[in-house]
């Protein structure tokens, strides 16, 4: 199992390397999309996770299947109950266009544990990305996707939420309070 990195760890910073779409499919890439959904899967409050957050500075992104089943509607978020909805890969993601319309929307990250702020995005994105077969794709979304495009392709440039965030609050799981 891969530990998701803090804020701190030099990586986070980094601008994440473009993958070449010949080598999407290796063992390599694999393994590393594999090790991001087992990583993302045990986070409890985790909608999405970057390559860099597990320590590898490549450009890929991936959406928690919770994201497609809380857009329609699904209440049981349990392994078996989201276990009709999937992760959803992005390898080399591009935010083609935003809106204009922003928004002021609550935020938080895995690799800044336990710290929340607002943070302005659009509120509407659209990405082009590479599955995890080397197909291109494009995908446009409003509300929580569209806020997930931003805050992903943000960590792909070494960007981190508290870096634009303002009213920043420390919330403490019960277990840690």
């Amino acid at each position: 199992m891969v530990d998701i990195v803090q804020k701190g760890n030099p990586v986070l910073r980094q601008t994440a390397r473009t993958i070449p779409v010949d080598e999407i499919r290796s063992a390599k890439i694999q393994k590393i999309l594999e090790d991001m959904k087992n990583a993302l899967t045990l986070q409890d409050d985790g909608v999405a996770i970057a390559a860099p957050q597990i320590g590898q500075s490549l450009r890929i992104f991936i959406v928690s299947k919770k994201v497609a089943a809380l857009a329609k509607g699904h209440e049981d978020m349990s392994e078996k109950g989201l276990s009709k909805f999937k992760d959803v890969v992005y390898i080399n993601p591009e935010i083609k266009k935003l809106s204009r319309i922003k928004l002021r929307l609550d935020e938080g990250c895995l690799s800044v544990r336990y710290l929340y702020g607002k943070v302005e995005r659009a509120e509407k994105a659209t990405v082009t990305a590479y599955d995890e077969k080397g197909k291109k794709f494009t995908k446009g979304a409003s509300g929580l996707l569209a806020q997930i495009f931003q805050h992903e392709t943000d960590h792909l440039n070494g960007i981190l939420f508290v870096d634009k965030a303002d009213d920043i609050v420390e919330v403490l799981p019960e277990k840690h309070a």
